[in-house]
């Protein structure tokens, strides 16, 4: 069932992390010699703080994967290990698929369709890695070119990032008003999230973060008051109203079905004239804000767009 949550997979999980406190913060992956304090268990909850914020200071590799993969049991004490040796270079999160329904989705939503899947996050930004099970030394070499091509982009520093001591008290840099929008977000604020991230751009209009916080909380103030069945149905039964496809691509968007809601939108521009199919137009590309501008999905609807444009 969409949106279900299975229970057990999230007791396994909280059982793993409780393993891995008693063991001093070993690694918990069969075989693996552990990763010690730089091993790190994600949550849907914990997902921003200690992998999103966390990779403004130290990069950080988020290995996705769930207890019935046997591939993932080869993989990931192979990741627990290099994450010792690395001794605080890079920090490892796992997530359990099973137990994190939202990060399974994201996964899914980048065009992942198996585990285990390892993604680079550096600065904020994720960046698919290895997807499969790979020996040790095929692993490790990966990862040393990873780091090593960020370092000629400029994106790591020479050193290949701060030492031990220095990751374990790294502390993440975090704009007083993204703190003030998360807060927020998270007590259900959504006019103070608004506030907050227009705050934000104000002072930096190309800070791609705070546009994408910015249009997801209007999106979410759009649809918490429609009547999600009424909305589809008067979209189903009056495909020339545009507004009635604008209300039914938001339902979409927020219920995961990205591409429907895209090919809603380019429909209703083909279909329409004048302010409606501006209307459209404008909606769509206020949908794009809500991804990540190299999402293949936004892509695609753009070239879509532009052909019922012209």
């Amino acid at each position: 069932m969409h949106g279900a949550i299975d229970l057990g997979a999230r007791q396994a999980a909280a059982k793993k992390r409780q393993d891995r406190q008693a063991d001093g913060g070993a690694g918990a992956g069969a075989g693996g010699d552990g990763g010690g304090a730089y091993v790190v268990d994600v949550t849907d909850q914990t997902f921003n703080t200690e992998v999103v914020e966390r990779s403004r200071t130290v990069p950080v590799l988020v290995d996705f994967w769930a207890e019935w993969c046997g591939p993932c049991k080869q993989l990931g004490p192979i990741l627990e290990k290099l994450a010792g040796e690395a001794a605080g270079k890079w920090i490892l999160a796992k997530v359990d698929i099973d137990a994190n329904p939202a990060l399974a989705q994201y996964m899914q939503q980048m065009g992942v369709r198996g585990i285990p899947f390892v993604a680079a996050v550096v600065g904020g930004q994720l960046l698919p890695f290895l997807n499969g099970a790979a020996p040790e030394p095929q692993v490790r070499q990966a990862i040393d070119q990873l780091f090593e091509a960020l370092r000629k982009e400029g994106i790591l520093p020479e050193d290949g990032g701060p030492d031990a001591e220095e990751a374990q008290g790294a502390q993440p840099v975090v704009d007083p008003v993204y703190a003030e929008a998360e807060q927020a977000l998270q007590s259900g604020d959504l006019d103070a999230a608004k506030a907050a991230f227009e705050k934000i751009l104000a002072k930096t209009p190309q800070d791609t973060e705070a546009r994408r916080g910015l249009a997801l909380v209007e999106l979410s103030g759009r649809v918490g008051s429609l009547d999600a069945q009424a909305v589809l149905r008067k979209a189903e039964e009056q495909p020339g109203d545009a507004q009635a496809q604008i209300q039914a691509a938001d339902l979409e968007l927020v219920s995961g079905r990205i591409e429907e809601a895209f090919d809603r939108l380019v429909a209703t521009v083909r279909r329409t004239a004048g302010d409606d199919r501006d209307a459209a137009r404008k909606h769509l590309l206020s949908l794009f804000e809500v991804l990540p501008a190299e999402d293949p999905r936004v892509g695609k609807a753009r070239r879509a767009l532009q052909s019922a444009l012209f």
